[in-house]
């Protein structure tokens, strides 16, 4: 027996009374079949009701065939009449999203040609993926219209067109329908075939925020929000930003420019550090040591004092910064090939790195007495820095 399936005609159903057909156990739970649901079943992009029925919890919703199931965490006795009702702000929100997106992909389609090839409800964000590109420009282009559309606050028009009709109607689908479809038309902005939920009037959706387009698989993704979602996700941006702009002491609206200056300071202290760091590697270099150990530094330092070495010394030198079991490193030579030392090197010290022939660095955990112990065994003509 095919399920009677509310939802496609009463999307705000949030009750019902039924009757179970059907109940056998399962890995998680009980599957129960009944004469006719409110409950929505994953698919088309769309994830599914949950809710409680005849006591029990609905813990998913799934569709065999035609026949929809709902895993209950307790058996319910067939032939039984039974009381259910769904997640209603699950099921709102789920509304909003889906019923945003078909304004928002429907605009693209209407604008750029683009199909939606790709559809992801998110546990914060959605994800659409069309097939072209879209710019951040269009992107707000495109938000003010999804929005006037939920201003608007219009029904969508719902509905299974007779064969020929549905052959004259151009209707957005990502696949090749056979049988009943199910259209969903929001005014002159999407006509897609679809069989989920959706909004009774647009404004119920409350708010569209399309967050981001980034290039993807040679085409877009967009990241949006709708409803009490893009609320959740916009405060907590709003939050984060009060909190920025208290620890820089600048409006909410002058944190980016207050942030832009910062790594300009930034920027400029790190370039006088990096020449006063040089003109200290160049005096350490001059007391003739090939082999030194120093306290932890960046390995980019670590490289630019095993470059004053060398440069001092015009001989093989190199640099060990950290301590016992967390060492950088980065060994210089000016004539050979320290490819083979490196490796060996790695391999006694539990290290990782390499290079060029005259020029490696990495890193490795042993103690000093042991690194020191490496070179006196290689006879590297490296002296004891003590």
């Amino acid at each position: 027996m095919n399920t009677i399936r509310i939802y496609e005609t009463d999307s705000h159903a949030r009750r019902l009374q039924a009757r179970v057909l059907s109940c056998e156990e399962s890995e998680n739970g009980w599957l129960v079949e009944l004469d006719r649901t409110i409950f929505y079943p994953t698919g088309g992009g769309q994830p599914c009701d949950m809710g409680t029925l005849g006591g029990a919890d609905v813990t998913e919703t799934l569709l065999r065939g035609e026949t929809v199931l709902h895993r209950c965490t307790a058996a319910l006795p067939v032939g039984a009449d039974v009381t259910g009702e769904i997640d209603w702000a699950r099921r709102l929100d789920l509304m909003q999203q889906h019923s945003g997106e078909h304004l928002v992909s429907g605009l693209i389609h209407a604008r750029f040609g683009y199909e939606n090839v790709g559809f992801h409800l998110g546990a914060d964000l959605v994800t659409i993926d069309f097939n072209g590109e879209v710019d951040e420009q269009a992107l707000q282009e495109l938000e003010r219209a999804a929005n006037e559309a939920v201003w608007a606050d219009f029904a969508p028009h719902i509905w299974y067109p007779e064969p020929d009709e549905l052959a004259h109607l151009p209707y957005r689908s990502k696949k090749a329908l056979t049988g009943a479809v199910r259209l969903v038309q929001f005014r002159d902005i999407d006509l897609c075939a679809c069989c989920g939920t959706h909004v009774a009037r647009t404004g119920e959706i409350g708010l569209i925020k399309l967050f981001s387009t980034t290039h993807f698989r040679g085409g877009s993704r967009i990241e949006m929000a709708c409803g009490g979602r893009a609320l959740a996700v916009l405060n907590a941006l709003c939050a984060q930003n009060r909190d920025i702009s208290v620890r820089l002491s600048a409006k909410p609206v002058q944190t980016a420019a207050a942030v832009a200056r910062l790594a300009s300071e930034r920027t400029e202290a790190q370039q006088r550090a990096a020449a006063l760091e040089d003109r200290l590697f160049a005096l350490l270099a001059q007391d003739g040591q090939t082999l030194r150990f120093e306290p932890p530094m960046p390995p980019e330092s670590v490289r630019r004092l095993a470059d004053a070495m060398v440069r001092a010394n015009e001989a093989r030198s190199a640099v060990f910064a950290g301590q016992d079991g967390a060492w950088h490193y980065a060994m210089a030579d000016p004539s050979g090939d320290l490819r083979g030392l490196v490796k060996r090197l790695n391999a006694a010290l539990q290290g990782r790195g390499g290079g060029k022939p005259g020029f490696v660095q990495g890193s490795l955990a042993a103690s000093r007495t042991d690194i020191e112990a490496f070179f006196t065994a290689e006879s590297c003509s490296m002296p004891d820095p003590a």
